[in-house]
């Protein structure tokens, strides 16, 4: 999962303003960070590894002019630890041309070999996101232009929609064009437009474009793609039939930030509604454990806890103390790295645990091994019983649209019943919610989606390409000894 952004302003620089926006996406990729800016004649860029503000200082923006703007942030994966891997990429043939990508591309290795065969394309990265960009680059020259305009980079769009496969929210700087957005046809992959009255931005959330005092104006459909010209002028066109929307169910229980809207859903409201059925299970089928107590594990299960603890009347409460300076523990490389961090991250409050029937809960469960350790915790503090209630169903299998997932065998629920989860993570009680009931959360605020991308928790890959061998592949590149350390 990366977060993307891209500015126009009418007149003035943009880079002091993507760099507030990435610190709006900074949840979404703690690895690496990088700038793009076009100034009607050149182009310029910077990235490094780590986080936005310690990647770019004063002297480096000074060095980024220009009106139009993008910005990346990047979260760990299996491959490289370089910065190369590091975004935008960049091509100047047949322009000027930069990219930056939230998602994955499932077929990449097949349109990488196509693209070599042309002798047109070079790579330097094992990167799809550099793939993806030599292919519009591909299929830009291939209109054979005189001179540029936006009907030939949607043109070279709607080709590129024919070749790729997978999930994927894209912002690029177009030199002679301007900003150019897309997303994937099944919108897996979020994307979100607004205006003010200097020019346009674009983000991964909603969050981003109100912090900036941006209006949101809509989210980029499934298979659609903007062009904001160098004119300040908009135009969009969907350039994809018989779509079938279905945007990742993960974003709402983990990813997003609450204060973002994706396709006209509130995540905050879904968030409600998933910890309104799950009180509503705990007390249809758990009703004997008699709960003093509701604990969430900050920060993205407060939502839903706080409603969990309203349906089964008990008392809400902060048991533990976050340090704010200890990144996301999902997206870290290691279980080494992890381990440590979850120490470091969560202390705390005893007096909130001691003597107690505490449930705690979470947005999810991916390896087990954070829920145990804090499940150590508490019992260390004194509780008498220790309830553990998911917020999501079991994660049992691999995501493949731009969720690095761990391998299956290092999924705590995969092949595994719910008691031997249970008595893995040390719980009294386990409960998870149901996968009908998470659909319905986030469903209630939009009942034109009819599906979601719920591959993780149901095996079922929307996109219809998945093959075993596909997943196989990448079940080998995602064990953790595999990884970045």
């Amino acid at each position: 999962m990366c977060g993307i952004v891209g500015i126009y302003n009418t007149k003035n620089d943009v880079c002091t303003d993507i760099y507030d926006a990435l610190i709006q996406v900074q949840h979404r990729g703690q690895d690496a960070a990088g700038i793009a800016t076009w100034d009607n004649t050149k182009m310029f860029t910077y990235k490094e590894l780590g986080l936005v503000s310690e990647v770019f200082k004063s002297n480096e923006l000074l060095k980024l002019s220009g009106n139009i703007g993008i910005g990346h942030v990047r979260y760990p994966t299996s491959g490289c630890d370089d910065v190369t891997e590091s975004q935008p990429f960049y091509t100047a043939n047949p322009v000027s041309i930069t990219l930056a990508h939230n998602g994955t591309l499932t077929n990449s290795d097949r349109i990488k070999t196509k693209l070599l065969k042309t002798r047109f394309c070079q790579f330097n990265t094992d990167s799809d996101s550099e793939v993806l960009l030599n292919l519009f680059a591909y299929e830009l020259s291939r209109t054979n232009f005189k001179k540029l305009n936006k009907t030939h980079v949607f043109k070279a769009l709607e080709s590129v929609y024919k070749n790729v496969s997978g999930g994927f929210a894209v912002i690029m700087i177009v030199a002679g064009i301007g900003v150019v957005a897309f997303r994937d046809k099944h919108g897996i992959r979020p994307i979100v437009l607004g205006k003010n009255n200097n020019g346009y931005m674009l983000a991964s959330e909603s969050s981003a474009l109100t912090a900036l005092g941006f209006k949101y104006l809509q989210d980029i459909g499934p298979g659609q793609a903007v062009v904001i010209g160098e004119d300040g002028k908009l135009s969009q066109k969907v350039l994809v039939k018989n779509i079938r929307h279905n945007p990742c169910l993960f974003e709402f229980v983990y990813f997003s930030r609450p204060d973002s809207t994706i396709d006209s859903i509130s995540v905050h409201k879904a968030r409600l509604r998933m910890g309104d059925y799950l009180g509503e299970k705990i007390i249809k089928e758990y009703d004997s454990l008699n709960i003093d107590v509701v604990i969430p594990i900050p920060d993205t299960s407060r939502t839903c806890a706080m409603q969990v603890a309203y349906k089964v009347g008990a008392k809400y409460r902060e048991g533990f103390m976050k340090n704010r300076y200890i990144g996301r523990t999902f997206i870290m490389p290691g279980q080494s790295t992890r381990k440590k961090s979850v120490a470091q991250k969560l202390n705390p409050i005893e007096l909130e645990f001691k003597g107690k029937n505490v449930l705690l809960v979470d947005d999810s469960i991916v390896r087990g091994h954070t829920s145990k350790k804090i499940i150590q915790m508490v019992r260390k503090c004194g509780a008498k019983k220790v309830f553990f209630a998911s917020a999501s169903p079991p994660v049992r299998f691999q995501n493949v649209y731009g969720i690095d997932m761990p391998a299956t065998k290092e999924l705590i629920a995969h092949n595994k019943s719910i008691r031997q989860i249970k008595n893995y993570i040390g719980a009294d009680e386990l409960i998870y919610q149901d996968l009908d009931d998470l659909k319905r959360s986030a469903q209630m605020g939009n009942p034109d989606i009819e599906n979601f991308e719920d591959s993780v928790f149901s095996g079922k890959y929307c996109t219809g390409d998945v093959t075993k061998e596909f997943l196989n592949n990448l079940e080998n590149s995602r064990e953790d000894s595999k990884r970045i350390a």
